[in-house]
């Protein structure tokens, strides 16, 4: 038997919907099924203002622009982290400075970003690793103390959630602006897709114009103006109503398949306890007052060779178990481009030992005794 790494949730609803979308001609992007969706976001999520865009990648290109991050400025985010974010902080023409994680959660560490503070740090960017809160509350501290813009890479934080009862928020939305992936790895998705959410109208507004090729179309189309015109810097960063279509119904669905993901998550906890307990392995954490989606469950082997042998006696048994990200700061490019770089331990040691389990919606619970199975024999071994 076969187990794939991920498997995306599809089914009749889906395929009723792009074809409706088809014959009705709503193929265009930021129409009227793109508007249906971000208003739903908009309910899900408690942001003000919601703009559907092909890529999590995108809604940060956007958002950056539209806060002037430019030559001269520095942005500290993780070097945990996928490498989108290095590459529109560099295209904007600003500078990365990458920040070290903390062990538990292997989310940016407030920290060692405060060390890395200087005169030309414009931003903070944390990533939400796992749909596990960062540190949010040390990070607006640390913003409002700087005079420092706060987003927040929520990517893979969809039904994600910070604080309880009043409190109780959606990250990405905790700071000036963040973003969400609709990757056909995401917990619900289109393939491709993402949001930018914002709760300020001037930062609002200003994102609208950049999402609409630099013209005040957006506008137009509310009719707050009699035509529309070029007005400032943009780009094409608008989602098609195909694809709205799609993640339309798996918006609709996206309380049960989170519940379901967290079931299957808690059973890997669960069933994982003892290899922790005999020292072999380290489960992930669920900070405090955190109310996460399941979207990954990721344990860490004790070394860099035992992370290589589960994995390949998880994969020789057709479990498709991965490591993740590649610390961004002694890749290759970063070295030729930004030179050498400090030091980042606690990185270096996730992603040395880090390994990811199978989760998705589909997946069945007998899948998940087989899977823990195999990664204490394959731990036991090691």
């Amino acid at each position: 038997m076969k187990i794939p790494y991920n498997e995306p949730s599809y089914g009749a609803a889906e395929e009723r919907a792009i074809l409706k979308a088809l014959r009705a001609g709503t193929t265009g992007g930021n129409g009227a099924i793109t508007k249906r969706v971000a208003d739903l976001l908009k309910e899900k999520t408690g942001a003000k203002y919601v703009m559907l865009m092909p890529s999590a990648t995108s809604a940060m290109e956007v958002a950056l622009t539209a806060a002037g991050v430019g030559p001269g400025d520095e942005v500290l985010m993780p070097s945990f982290a996928f490498v989108s974010q290095a590459n529109v902080i560099l295209s904007c023409g600003a500078t990365p400075v990458f920040c070290d994680i903390e062990p538990d959660t292997m989310n940016m560490c407030p920290k060692d970003t405060a060390r890395r503070i200087t005169k030309k740090t414009k931003l903070l960017f944390p990533v939400h690793y796992a749909g596990m809160p960062a540190k949010i509350n040390a990070f607006k501290k640390l913003a409002r103390d700087n005079d420092l813009l706060l987003f927040e890479d929520a990517a893979q934080c969809l039904l994600s959630y910070q604080g309880s009862g009043p409190r109780k928020r959606h990250l990405g939305t905790f700071g000036d602006a963040g973003c969400i992936s609709f990757h056909v790895t995401k917990n619900a998705g289109c393939g491709e897709g993402g949001a930018l959410l914002v709760n300020d109208q001037k930062v609002a507004e200003a994102c609208e114009i950049i999402q609409e090729k630099g013209t005040n179309r957006t506008a137009f189309l509310r009719g707050q103006v009699d035509k529309y015109t070029w007005v400032g810097p943009g780009g094409s960063h608008v989602l098609s109503d195909l694809l709205s279509a799609l993640l339309e119904v798996q918006l609709k669905r996206a309380s049960a398949m989170t519940a379901r993901r967290v079931k299957l998550w808690d059973r890997y906890h669960s069933g994982l306890e003892e290899l922790e307990a005999l020292g072999l392995i380290r489960r992930p954490v669920v900070p405090k007052g955190a109310t996460h989606n399941g979207h990954i469950y990721a344990f860490r082997a004790r070394t860099p060779e035992e992370q290589q042998a589960i994995l390949e006696d998880l994969r020789a048994n057709g479990i498709g178990a991965v490591f993740h990200f590649q610390p961004l700061h002694v890749s290759p490019y970063a070295k030729a481009k930004l030179g050498k770089q400090d030091e980042l331990p606690v990185t270096m040691q996730a992603a040395e030992t880090i390994i990811r389990l199978p989760l998705y919606d589909g997946l069945k619970a007998s899948a998940i005794d087989t899977i823990v199975a195999a990664v204490y024999r394959a731990a036991i071994q090691g």
